[in-house]
């Protein structure tokens, strides 16, 4: 190996090492407290040569938000990718089950993304691809639920649509918007219901309420399925 592949080899591990050690102190410290000079500190390295491979907090924020998102997403993505194409729920359950096993196996990264907001950070445009994987994935779904003809986007004509903006069905795959349609608008309740649901059960909101976490889910998802349309 050249010297250059060396030290791309060398910088890459470093920089493994340190999102590693961030993720640690979001566990012990939360996100608002991280500190570059803290990992530096831990790992026996100069807060200089941490500031090399990150160059601020918000830039190590940025990276540890885009592999949280890139890391569920991949969950659902694989997930889903494992189930017979025409088995439209069984594809929609698989990917809402591995999204929340993600999320009850990573707390603190799933709290990260969609948890409180960090005081003071602002997000940059690098982390907007990350952040659809698991939306556009249903969008997916349900645009192969369309092209099948198992569901029909003109159903349940609410006109709901005409809520979101100009260009999200196109977005989403579900192609042009027409006056009474409602389908996308659906899609994008039943994606908020999924993490809605994450959040409350990781955010203990269910404490005294709901005794098998996993069972609700399950049951909860497969009722946005059938309000999707997705066949049983």
């Amino acid at each position: 190996m050249s010297a250059a592949g060396t030290r791309a080899r060398v910088r890459a591990e470093l920089t493994r090492e340190i999102a590693e050690v961030a993720r640690k102190h979001l566990a012990s410290d939360g996100a608002a407290a991280l500190s570059l000079r803290a990992v530096a500190r831990e790992m026996g390295m100069a807060s200089s040569a941490v500031y090399r491979y990150f160059p601020s907090r918000d830039d190590l924020l940025t990276a540890l938000i885009v592999d949280a998102y890139d890391a569920i997403g991949a969950a659902a993505e694989d997930a889903e990718a494992a189930e017979p194409r025409d088995h439209l729920r069984a594809r929609w359950q698989a990917a809402c089950r591995a999204a929340r096993a993600w999320a009850v196996a990573h707390p603190h990264e799933y709290a990260l993304v969609y948890g409180s907001p960090v005081p003071g950070y602002v997000a940059p445009e690098t982390t907007i691809g990350p952040a659809g994987r698991v939306g556009l994935l249903f969008s997916r779904i349900i645009a192969d639920a369309i092209a099948a003809g198992a569901v029909d986007p003109e159903s349940e004509p609410t006109g709901a649509d005409a809520a979101l903006t100009s260009d999200i069905t196109a977005t989403m795959g579900l192609g042009e918007r027409s006056a009474s349609s409602s389908l996308a608008a659906r899609g994008i309740f039943a994606w908020s219901a999924v993490f809605g649901m994450i959040n409350f059960e990781l955010f203990g909101h269910t404490n005294n309420i709901v005794a098998d976490d996993e069972r609700f889910f399950l049951d909860a998802t497969d009722r946005l399925a059938g309000m999707l349309g997705l066949p049983a």
